[in-house]
């Protein structure tokens, strides 16, 4: 939290996990209470998640090649950005926010299908990427 990395935008970077995660808990109540959201809305939100998720690539490799440690609290959003993205491009994808044609094809029918073995592949990758990063720690501890 005290390397330039922690501040890009020239403040904090959890202040932007606090709003982005406020409007993501209001959306979702809002959706669970019967809420018609607009189209683009959603574009906005998948806009927003896919930032999200560039901003997490970026912080992960920082965190594994520069700074060289592992932050519990940046972890913690990894894994609920990545899911994030997934489960909102999915929902936009089947909804046909990005068109009828993508709603319909195949891809997305397979990847609705097979949404927890992405998942699971997402954070298999990350999990690698720390093991293969750190393992001259790990290797130490058995």
């Amino acid at each position: 939290m005290t390397t330039d990395q922690a501040e890009l935008f020239g403040f904090p970077n959890p202040l932007i996990g606090v709003a982005s995660f406020a409007i993501l808990t209001t959306t979702g109540a809002a959706v669970l209470a019967g809420a018609t959201v607009a189209r683009w809305y959603w574009l906005g939100l998948q806009v927003g998640a896919l930032l999200g998720l560039a901003f997490v690539v970026w912080l992960i490799s920082q965190s594994l090649y520069v700074i060289g440690a592992l932050c519990p609290y940046c972890m913690v959003v990894w894994a609920v950005v990545v899911p994030v993205f997934l489960y909102v491009t999915l929902r936009n994808a089947a909804a046909g926010v990005f068109g009828d044609h993508v709603a319909d094809s195949t891809a997305v029918r397979v990847a609705v299908e097979w949404h927890a073995a992405i998942l699971v592949a997402a954070f298999g990758v990350v999990t690698l990427l720390i093991g293969v990063r750190f393992w001259s720690y790990w290797s130490t501890l058995i």
